[in-house]
């Protein structure tokens, strides 16, 4: 199905959609390769002003939306107000997501990111249940997250930090302090690189990325707001239990299984104890 539609980069970004078909390769859950011909989406961005606020997450229409990128400016001028919405959400600095993504995605570019729209090369790890493809990395044929939307892999970084106990000890830095950032993630084990740390904080210096983190901490998202985020997004969270399911805890939180799985980027029903879910609106609709 050939698909033209105009599609709205959260509230942050007016784009636009023009289908057209590629080749590309993808993986069922057996893991068995294959070729098809699926409906790719190529985006040209209208940057804008951001309203002040949280961004709904886009609804997951099954298209895979590819962004056409030619530089690290304009990667920057994409993405820059997004990473600022994570930051005050999540308190992870703007300037490292920036960072990150243009080191880990090549600027947008890289064989990762244009077949799999992971920005952060997040691996599938254990009770991954989302898309996924297969790629050469630091072993052959490794399991990475795959989105249809980039916005998906934005918010997936920012989950995939904070829940991690690993990382935990970053969110004792101030929101602001990129260097103590990149070092600490390095510790934590984001990345084998022994240099990591020092790539980052070049990106960040040559791109003035930190010029982002000072624009959220003036608008009164600092160190001394995060705790009460912490608590904000902990009442958010629930940690499923023996013998839930879906529909379970849509009642007992009274939205719908939908919005359950759009929330978490669930493609099947499927739980496992332990998972954390997202259960509250507010995250995405302020």
């Amino acid at each position: 199905m050939r698909v033209v539609r105009k599609f709205l980069l959260l509230s942050v970004l007016g784009i636009f959609f023009v289908g057209c078909k590629v080749k590309q390769t993808v993986s069922n859950t057996k893991n068995e390769v294959y070729e098809k011909e699926p409906d790719v989406v190529k985006v040209k961005k209208e940057t804008k002003k951001a309203d002040s606020g949280l961004y709904p997450i886009p609804e997951d229409t099954g298209e895979f939306v590819r962004f056409e990128i030619e530089s690290p400016q304009e990667y920057i001028e994409t993405f820059s107000e997004v990473a600022q919405m994570e930051m005050k959400t999540y308190g992870i600095p703007a300037s490292i997501t920036l960072a990150q993504g243009l080191l880990e995605s090549g600027f947008g570019r890289g064989e990762l990111a244009l077949k799999t729209n992971n920005h952060f090369g997040i691996k599938c790890h254990t009770g991954w249940q989302g898309d996924y493809d297969l790629h050469d990395d630091d072993e052959k044929g490794e399991c990475f997250r795959k989105y249809n939307h980039p916005m998906y892999s934005y918010r997936d970084h920012s989950i995939f930090l904070k829940n991690r106990s690993r990382y935990a000890f970053l969110f004792d830095f101030r929101n602001d302090d990129y260097k103590r950032w990149a070092k600490g993630l390095r510790q934590a084990g984001y990345a084998t690189d022994k240099k990591y740390p020092q790539k980052l904080i070049a990106l960040i210096e040559r791109h003035r990325l930190y010029e982002f983190d000072k624009m959220v901490v003036g608008a009164g998202y600092g160190k001394q707001n995060q705790a009460s985020m912490v608590a904000s997004n902990r009442n958010r969270i629930y940690v499923v239990q023996q013998g839930d399911t879906l529909y379970s805890i849509s009642r007992r939180y009274s939205v719908s299984v939908d919005d359950l799985k759009r929330w978490n980027y669930m493609y099947d029903n499927k739980l496992s104890v332990g998972q954390k879910l997202t259960v509250d609106s507010e995250s995405f609709n302020k």
